[in-house]
């Protein structure tokens, strides 16, 4: 019997500790799930005036009049500024609240993982930058050659303003990756080989559309050189 008294002493006990365990847990707990709901609501309210201050400013026109939107639409991929800025910012602010709210708690590794996602978002910033500058260039880059090779004459305007474009972008996906630090050490031999192929490709169809345009260059000065040496004759 005294056994059995001494298990009930020991379970009763553990239930107690268990309950002043949760009681003190209890205020924390409140505090934390009041620390996500408020800023849940406040990362929600943030977000609508940062799209509605992106559409104020015509972000989006903006993208679509200089040719990037169109770019990445022709990509299949539907580009809106003033969304992705909202969205960026609210769940950039709701993880503050979940730090927050795990700091409350002593949560200290899943404090020290958002606290590396929130130092990895700069990274991601900047990567969509370098992305959309350089949809931008490679776009103004493929017009000035198209006019430029075109007004030279030369057969492959074209895909010389296609090649152009291309290794511009993919040197702008490739300097984002970089920037996410994605395998830069694999990302770096790849765009190696990239550009060498790019180069070849580009050097292959220059040498095709400009022999002609070489070959009546030289039968010209061939012949200025000839008739001024007919010339230099008749004189003598």
């Amino acid at each position: 019997m005294n056994t059995i008294s001494d298990w009930g002493d020991v379970l009763v006990s553990s239930l107690q500790d268990i309950w002043r365990s949760f009681i003190n847990f209890l205020p924390s707990l409140i505090g934390a799930l009041l620390i996500l709901i408020i800023g849940w609501y406040i990362a929600i309210v943030v977000e609508k005036i940062v799209v509605r201050v992106l559409r104020i400013v015509w972000i989006d026109n903006a993208l679509k009049r200089i040719g990037i939107k169109d770019s990445f639409e022709k990509a299949g991929l539907k580009l809106n500024i003033a969304k992705a800025g909202g969205f960026l910012v609210k769940w950039f602010l709701f993880i503050v609240f979940i730090i927050s709210a795990s700091e409350i708690l002593n949560l200290n590794q899943v404090t020290e993982f958002l606290n590396s996602i929130v130092a990895y978002i700069p990274n991601v910033i900047v990567a969509v930058i370098v992305l959309l500058l350089g949809v931008l260039f490679a776009n103004f880059a493929q017009h000035v050659i198209k006019k430029a090779v075109s007004a030279a004459d030369l057969l492959s305007a074209n895909f010389l303003a296609t090649v152009a474009k291309w290794a511009i972008l993919v040197f702008s996906i490739l300097a984002a990756l970089v920037q996410l630090k994605v395998a830069a050490g694999l990302l770096q031999t790849l765009f190696t080989g990239i550009v060498a192929m790019l180069a070849l490709a580009g050097g292959l169809a220059f040498g095709l559309g400009g022999r002609e345009k070489a070959k009546d260059v030289l039968d010209k000065v061939h012949k200025d050189i000839t008739d001024r040496g007919s010339n230099k004759e008749r004189m003598e």
